[in-house]
Order: C-alpha cells, then sequence, then structure tokens
C-alpha cells in the first residue's frame, strides 16, 4: 500500500488526530485538541509516534482507550 494511501486510511479511523510521517520515516500522530489534566495523568499523550503504519494504529487505539476512559 502506498505512503499517501496509508496516511489517509489511519485519517479517517482517527478523526481526531493529525497523522504524518516524518523524514526520517517514522509515524506521528497528534491530537485536534488539549487534553485535560485528568486525562495526562490517565496517560493521555498530545502526540504519539511509531516505526510504521500498524504500529501507529495501534498506539491510536490504546489513546483512544484511555481517553474514552478519563473525564475531560
Amino acid at each position: 500500500m502506498s505512503f499517501d494511501r496509508h496516511l489517509a486510511e489511519i485519517a479517517r479511523e482517527f478523526p481526531a488526530w493529525t497523522i504524518w510521517r516524518s523524514d526520517a520515516g517514522r509515524w506521528w500522530a497528534t491530537r485536534h485538541h488539549p487534553l485535560s489534566s485528568a486525562q495526562r495523568e490517565a496517560g493521555c499523550a498530545m502526540t504519539v509516534d511509531a516505526d510504521d503504519p500498524e504500529g501507529l494504529r495501534g498506539q491510536l487505539r490504546e489513546q483512544e482507550e484511555l481517553f474514552g476512559g478519563t473525564s475531560a
């Protein structure tokens, strides 16, 4: 699958995040909105990264689970 297609699919799957790939080849995502202190304390991150698209999806799924389990 092409790089652009991976980006588009991940962006559709996780619309609350901006997805990109760095010049060094790492995959990154950052949230569109700031986190509350409770969300940060629960382990939510504003930005996550991974070696590849599937790794980034895993990071984002973990973040979505944490985010859903916290109060804003």
